[in-house]
């Protein structure tokens, strides 16, 4: 079956849209379909995506195409309405660059069936819905009135009370309730019926997106709010003033991400005709209003902002969200409730929701039975009432005194690999494969039961049953691959999301069995455990190892084997024979349980070359660099001074030793400061990509640096944290030693850009192996460094690839056979294998033709998670990830064999 995956979309989260759409295409069952990427542009387009575009970290890495983007617009990052309004003749021409722009009556001869993987307006609000059954193409999820109502939060709020729903207490106003005149009324009445704080909210949007909590009782805090909620920005002039250029490049970023800011087009004053399109346009207008022309302050908003605003009381109580599916019959079943545990006090708003270590999820949520199962009956209850479809989520609270209070039900959720969609749905045996061939199938029975197009619909279920049966009988000879993941460094999160990315890809395949490994420990005793699904889809590394204590322990909440016995006629349909219990291996049984390993791990253990020592013994075959390369490559002062001693470059470093620091605080930071002159860049020598690495400008932050990283205890004091200004959750590792770099900058050259470049080694019958490096990616940063986020998570960082090096084609290619030539040199001096990811910076002289490049550090296991850029080089040289993973896979294997023989 040909499934046309649509992603992308209008609204304000289309990044997170685009990462679950290439979720869905990366984990759909490939021996039962062929999924097709349906791209919806910003401005509604259709386009049949190339697929290698899929693989982008964010929609625009790649859209607008850099050649549609005027060249005094090319420093910044947009969508494509910030272009204006284009022609049809335009949009098909850059639709063209990146795949085929098409029609609604061209669906039906590109696929069979429609995955929604849309969010937010024109997305699950049935719009798209209606366009599908109006050309006669069944798709996933809600039909058209129930995603209508799904997509109102004041549709939803009457519903509540006509069908007598327990709901949080509310009131709606309008913009013109907001006036000079009406304002400070309106929010007394407010205050008066609802009580303190209050949320405000954005009726049509989702995600949390446009939702803020009122906590004080102040009338400026409230117009703040609601100014949110209408994407509304104002700025001072008495602010932008003050800001350096760097600063203001930064504000306009955030302005146009619709992520952080309102967006770009804006009007200007509430003016309808004074529209500004592009963030250039956003930058000089600021700067003529309010530093020439000295106006006050400036107001914006955005061309699709609300009319209306949602006002709720606050609910002091336990956070949960739900999702509730559909069985073959169309009765509906609540899987076990998650609880929301937010790092902060705030509300669970977007970011909270999506980006790791914000929030955690707890599944079940920690209540007695009685009330658990009170809350599923509740949820599927709202769920029939509301006449939803194939599957919802339902958010809620449940007070102190045990008052469930059902709020915010969804049509769709996100589909990241760790969102409730698949974490709940693993609680019950399914992985997010066998979890997707169920919706598309509950579906495709949902929209037989419409009465609509049943010609076509019900041959396609009949074919689709008669597959699955026929799939889970069958037996398939495959290699048995163990993907490890986890670790105790910094970076083991990042590491759970490259490995649960690993298994999917294997695990959508009929050519491998993905088993999840989780390895946690200490440098002197490594502990491995096989995961069933329900526990490597837990938020975090921490989370995992949390559930395996307690799994060991005997601990099995009754509320999971409750959810599990009502799944049964599902899961033997779908899953036959899941596992919900952890095994504890050694390296020993490792090797009877699995053909060869795939390390997932980031820094120590794994990129040292610890466990490959142990794979070695006793011949498994393994991904990536063998011991010696890798205990090089994890200690970047030893790789650096290998390098320089080659005549490659490299940035100028020293190291601060922690025993020197101890023994003469003041002389080892002069010893620093009579070698370099700030900024600096300070970072662990021995650790992985982007773990503690920071700009240092001035003698106090380094001292503040060193006094972080050669800390006794466990954790960084909060008075050192606000000083580094690290966040609440993140990670600072305790080290002996300080890598010291200078900052490398253009040193007078035309073209100056910082890139990563990804290969690929291939083994060959006589022993030896060649070397295929890929087309490198430009890396943005936001801020003054690559952080982990950018580097990792979907929709976070910006990386284009290939890089811009010229905008003449002919430069462009001999800088970039340069650039990849000094690539592959390090590689071979280095004797990486398998495959790698090196950082570097390049400076470039177009008169002469001469090209630097300045190498920063090299991964022998790069980050395998969705996001990361070494799947959009790999794509370009035709490699589809799992190809990419399966030719890693064959080199180690390859390697292995010819040892042994």
């Amino acid at each position: 079956m040909k499934v046309g995956i649509f992603f992308g979309g209008i609204s304000r989260e289309r990044e997170i849209s685009f990462a679950g759409g290439r979720t869905v295409y990366d984990n759909l069952d490939k021996h039962l379909f062929e999924p097709v990427p349906i791209f919806v542009d910003s401005l509604g387009n259709f386009i049949h995506l190339e697929w290698s575009y899929v693989y982008k970290g964010t929609v625009r890495d790649f859209y607008p195409p850099v050649q549609s983007i005027p060249e005094n617009l090319q420093g910044f990052q947009m969508y494509v309405e910030s272009l204006g309004k284009l022609t049809e003749a335009q949009a098909t021409e850059m639709a063209s660059a990146v795949g085929e722009k098409i029609n609604p009556n061209q669906f039906a001869d590109l696929f069979d069936f429609a995955f929604l993987a849309l969010h937010g307006p024109f997305g699950e609000d049935g719009n798209l819905q209606g366009i599908l059954e109006w050309y006669g193409i069944p798709y996933s999820g809600a039909g058209v009135l129930s995603s209508a109502i799904g997509i109102d939060k004041i549709t939803q709020k009457k519903l509540f009370t006509d069908l007598q729903l327990t709901t949080p207490d509310y009131d709606v106003i309008s913009a013109q309730d907001l006036t000079d005149d009406k304002v400070a009324s309106t929010f007394s009445s407010l205050k008066k019926k609802l009580g303190m704080p209050l949320v405000v909210k954005a009726p049509r949007q989702g995600s949390s997106l446009g939702v803020s909590i009122v906590k004080e009782d102040s009338l400026s805090a409230f117009v703040a709010a609601a100014k949110k909620s209408l994407f509304i920005e104002e700025v001072k002039s008495s602010d932008w003033i003050n800001l350096s250029a760097e600063d203001k490049i930064r504000f306009v970023h955030d302005f146009a991400d619709v992520r952080l800011g309102i967006g770009l087009p804006v009007y200007v004053n509430g003016q309808e005709g004074h529209i500004i399109y592009n963030p250039k346009e956003l930058l000089e207008h600021l700067d003529l209003q309010l530093v020439e022309k000295k106006q006050d302050l400036i107001s914006y908003q955005s061309l699709d902002a609300e009319e209306r605003l949602l006002i709720e009381e606050h609910v002091q109580g336990r956070e949960f969200s739900c999702i509730v599916i559909e069985d073959e019959n169309g009765i509906p079943l609540a899987l076990p409730p998650t609880e929301i545990v937010r790092g902060n006090e705030g509300v669970f708003d977007y970011r909270s929701k999506y980006l790791p270590g914000m929030s955690r999820k707890v599944t079940p949520i920690d209540l007695p039975i009685e009330k658990t199962r009170e809350i599923q009956k509740d949820c599927e209850n709202l769920y029939s009432k509301l006449q939803f479809d194939v599957y919802a989520r339902i958010d809620g609270f449940v007070t102190a005194d045990g008052t469930v209070l059902l709020n915010d039900p969804n049509t769709t959720s996100g589909m990241m690999p760790s969102s409730f969609f698949f974490h709940q749905a693993a609680e019950i045996g399914l992985n997010p494969s066998q979890f997707l061939t169920f919706i598309i199938r509950t579906s495709l029975a949902c929209r037989i039961r419409s009465g609509k197009n049943t010609v076509v619909t019900k041959p396609l279920l009949t074919k689709l049953d008669h597959q699955i049966n026929a799939s889970s009988t069958t037996e398939h000879q495959v290699l048995r691959v163990g993907v490890i993941m986890g670790g105790y460094s910094s970076e083991r999160h990042i590491s759970v999301e490259s490995g649960r990315n690993i298994f999917e890809k294997l695990a959508s395949s009929h050519k491998y069995e993905a088993i999840p490994i989780f390895l946690t420990g200490t440098a002197e005793e490594h502990k491995l455990f096989e995961l069933p699904v329900n526990i490597m889809l837990k938020d975090n590394a921490d989370d995992i190892k949390l559930k395996i204590d307690q799994a060991l322990s005997g601990e099995k909440h009754p509320v999971l084997t409750e959810a599990i016995e009502k799944a049964k006629p599902i899961t033997a349909k779908y899953a036959a024979g899941a596992c919900f219990d952890p095994k504890p291996l050694d390296y020993d049984l490792l090797k009877n349980r699995v053909d060869a390993v795939f390390i997932a791990l980031h820094g120590r253990p794994g990129e040292d070359g610890a466990v490959q020592k142990h794979l070695n013994k006793r011949h498994i075959p393994y991904n990536g660099s063998d011991v010696d390369s890798s205990e090089i490559t994890i200690d970047k002062y030893l790789t650096t001074e290998i390098l320089k001693k080659s005549g490659i470059f490299v940035a100028e470093h020293m190291l601060l030793e922690k025993a020197d620091w101890q023994k003469d605080k003041k002389g080892a930071i002069d010893a620093v400061e009579k070698d370099f002159t700030y900024p600096i860049i300070a970072k662990p020598s021995d650790d992985g990509c982007s773990s503690a690495v920071m700009m240092i400008k001035k003698r106090e932050q380094l001292e503040d640096f060193a006094e972080a990283i050669f800390r006794i205890e466990e954790e960084v004091n909060e008075g050192l944290r606000n000083k580094l200004n690290l966040d609440k959750n993140e990670e600072f590792p305790s080290k002996q030693r300080i890598l010291i770099e200078e900052l490398i900058s253009p040193n007078g050259a035309d073209h100056f850009l910082e890139i990563t470049g990804g290969m690929l080694t291939k083994w060959h019958d006589d022993g030896s192996r060649s070397y295929e490096i890929f087309e490198p990616s430009e890396a943005l940063a936001s801020g003054e460094i690559l952080s982990l986020e950018e580097k990792f998570l979907a929709g976070e960082g910006q990386n284009i690839t290939p890089p811009r090096f010229s905008t003449d084609s002919q430069e462009q290619k001999w800088i970039s056979a340069a650039v990849r030539k000094d690539l592959e040199k390090v590689a071979k001096e280095l004797n990486v294998q398998g495959y790698c990811r090196i950082d570097a910076f390049v400076r470039i002289w177009r008169e002469e033709k001469r090209v630097e490049t300045i190498i920063i550090e090299v991964n022998s296991l790069p980050g395998m998670t969705p996001a990361t850029c070494i799947f959009h080089q790999a794509a370009i040289n035709g490699y589809k990830p799992f190809d990419f993973i399966d030719s890693i896979l064959d080199y180690g294997i390859k390697r292995t064999e010819a040892t042994l023989s």
